[in-house]
C-alpha cells in the first residue's frame, strides 16, 4: 500500500483529522499539531520537519501516523544519542529518521490514527518499504497506548523500549487534606510544611481558561516559559505564537494558574485537560521564591484535580521530586524499526539488558512511595 506524507497538516480538515483521534487527549487533535506547525515552533529550523504518513482509499482518510523527519534527537525524551553517536563512529548515516510523537511532549497516548485495526494495520506494514524509498535510517513510535503496542507487537522488525515516568492518581479524594490523611506522618509534615512556606511569602493563586487569557497575560505565559530556558542559555522550542494560536483553536482544553504576590504575577503553569486527564506541561518564573516549584506544578494541580474530578495527572517528565510528593511509577513504552542490520542487533541487545533495569527501577520506586503501610 502506497503512503501519501504531508508536509503540513493545513491539507486536511480538522473534522476529517480528529475523527480518527478516539482518545480524549487533547496533543494529538488537529488544532493541537496545527498550532505548532503554523507558529513556526516546527520546521526546518528547529530540525522538526512535518511528514505525515497517510492512508487514504476513495478519497477517505483511514489511518494517519503523525510524523517528523529529524535531523536531531532533541525535545524527544525517548533518548537514543547513544545509537546516533555509535553510527556515526562506525560510518553510518543515522539521520535523517522518521519519529512518531507529540513534539516537545513526553505524553502516551494514541500513536497509530485509524479508523478500525485492518487499517492501522496496513498502514505499519508499509512503513519499512516508505523508510527504503526515502532512505531513512529508521522509524520511532514513542510513547505508545495499548492499541498501538499490540499492533507492533505483530510486525516483524519492531523493538519495543521501555521507560517510566510518575503520575497521580486521584483516589476519590474529597480535598488536599483527605490525600494528605493517606500519607505517612512525616510525609505528610512535609508537604503541609511547603504549602505554608509559599503561603507565608504572599503567593495566591489564579486559575484560568484559555479563552479569560488576554494577550498581555499570553506575553507573561512565555516569558517565564522561555526563561526556564534561558537559565540553561538553551532556546524554547515553542514560539510565542503558539500560545495565542492554542488559545485560539481549542481554548477549552488549556487550563493556567499564576501565582501572584500582590497584583503582580511571578510564575506560572501551563496546562492542558482531556478526558479524565490533567496534563501539567510547562512552568515558568521570574522571580525566586522558596517552594514556588512545588505548589505552582504539583500541589496546585492536584487541587485541581480534585476539585475537577479529573482522575490522573500527568505532570511530564523526570520522577525522583515527584515520587516522594505521591506521584507513582508508570511504565512508558516506545518502538524502535533501524533499517542496519548491526545496528538493529546492537539496539537489540541493549533494550533487553535495559528492559531489566527499567521494570527493577520502576519497582525500587514503588517501595519508596510516601504513602500509609496497609
Amino acid at each position: 500500500m502506497p503512503l501519501q506524507s504531508l508536509n503540513s497538516l493545513s491539507a486536511v480538515g480538522p473534522q476529517q483529522w480528529d475523527a480518527l483521534v478516539a482518545d480524549a487527549q487533547p496533543f494529538l487533535r488537529h488544532a493541537f499539531l496545527s498550532a505548532l506547525e503554523d507558529s513556526g515552533s516546527l520546521g526546518p529550523r528547529s530540525g522538526w520537519q512535518p511528514e505525515h504518513l497517510l492512508h487514504v482509499e476513495d478519497g477517505r482518510l483511514l489511518a494517519a501516523l503523525p510524523s517528523y523527519r529529524k535531523w536531531h534527537s532533541y525535545g524527544e525524551y525517548v533518548f537514543d544519542h547513544g545509537w546516533a553517536e555509535a553510527c556515526e563512529r562506525a560510518g553510518i548515516d543515522y539521520y535523517p529518521k522518521l519519529l512518531t510523537a507529540v513534539p516537545f511532549s513526553p505524553v502516551s497516548g494514541p500513536r497509530v490514527l485509524a479508523a478500525s485495526q485492518e487499517d492501522a494495520f496496513e498502514l505499519l506494514k508499509s512503513l519499512p518499504g516508505y523508510l527504503e524509498i526515502e532512505q531513512l535510517s529508521s522509524a520511532h513510535i514513542n510513547f505508545t497506548d495499548p492499541f498501538a503496542d499490540a499492533a507492533l507487537a505483530g510486525q516483524a522488525g519492531w523493538l519495543q523500549r521501555l521507560g517510566c515516568q510518575f503520575h497521580w492518581q486521584n483516589r476519590g479524594y474529597r480535598d488536599f487534606q483527605d490525600f494528605l490523611d493517606t500519607l505517612a506522618s512525616r510525609k505528610r509534615k512535609q508537604m503541609r510544611k511547603e504549602r505554608e512556606q509559599v503561603a507565608g511569602q504572599g503567593i495566591e493563586f489564579q486559575w484560568l481558561g484559555g479563552h479569560e487569557l488576554d494577550e498581555a497575560q499570553w506575553d507573561f505565559v512565555y516569558a517565564c516559559y522561555a526563561n526556564t530556558y534561558a537559565v540553561r542559555r538553551q532556546t524554547p522550542y515553542l514560539t510565542r505564537a503558539f500560545f495565542s494560536l492554542l488559545a485560539e483553536r481549542m481554548p477549552e482544553a488549556i487550563r493556567v494558574v499564576l501565582a501572584k504576590q500582590g497584583p503582580r504575577p511571578v510564575a506560572m503553569a501551563f496546562s492542558l485537560v482531556g478526558g479524565d486527564s490533567f496534563y501539567g506541561r510547562y512552568w515558568g518564573c521570574l522571580a525566586e521564591f522558596d517552594r514556588l516549584h512545588f505548589e505552582t506544578c504539583f500541589y496546585q494541580g492536584m487541587d485541581y484535580a480534585i476539585a475537577h474530578g479529573l482522575q490522573r495527572f500527568d505532570a511530564g517528565a523526570q520522577g525522583e521530586h515527584k515520587l516522594i510528593r505521591g506521584f507513582e511509577p508508570v511504565i512508558t513504552h516506545s518502538w524502535h524499526y533501524l533499517r542496519h542490520p548491526g545496528l538493529n542487533a546492537a539496539v537489540k541487545d541493549f533494550l533487553q539488558q535495559e528492559r531489566l533495569g527499567i521494570l527493577a527501577y520502576a519497582e525500587e520506586a514503588r517501595a519508596a512511595l510516601p504513602y500509609r503501610q496497609a
